[in-house]
């Protein structure tokens, strides 16, 4: 399930279905999976109730008891967070929203980034499947449409 429920950038939402499944079928994995594209302010409220944190973030990722071969969960992404990360990493925010679905798959699988070397492992298997993603010419917002209005900028850590 993919539900889009933010105006920072104008997402199509099919092609995002079509990469995801294409992607869990090259992993071999299946899944019950919800994406949620979502303001800055619903982010910052998600982020807050459940991990503490103040502000924003690109990714949230909450299992449900993921296992090796099916993935159960959710990721919230901000679409305001990947138009200040693609201005700060030169990067499209279209780019920067497909690294983030496949960011949260990943944690799904297990992979964790709070420590500096299971972030680089992670980071690898991460740029592996965003480079498959873009040898399949995908994208996912309307061709006019690669840079978004006016956003806060805020860089995180990758």
């Amino acid at each position: 399930m993919l539900r889009n429920r933010q105006k920072d950038g104008p997402l199509q939402v099919r092609s995002l279905r079509r990469l995801t499944l294409d992607l869990l079928e090259a992993m071999g994995l299946e899944a019950e999976l919800g994406f949620h594209f979502v303001s800055p302010r619903e982010m910052a409220r998600v982020n807050w109730r459940f991990l503490q944190h103040e502000g924003s973030t690109d990714v949230i990722t909450f299992d449900y008891g993921s296992t090796a071969e099916r993935l159960h969960g959710e990721c919230f992404i901000s679409v305001a967070d990947a138009v200040a990360q693609a201005e700060a990493f030169g990067t499209t925010w279209t780019d920067e929203v497909v690294r983030y679905v496949i960011h949260g798959i990943l944690h799904l699988r297990g992979y964790d980034d709070l420590e500096p070397p299971l972030r680089r492992t992670m980071k690898r298997e991460e740029n592996r499947w965003v480079r498959w993603a873009a040898r399949r010419g995908y994208a996912v917002s309307a061709p006019e449409a690669t840079k978004c209005g006016p956003s806060r900028r805020r860089v995180t850590s990758r």
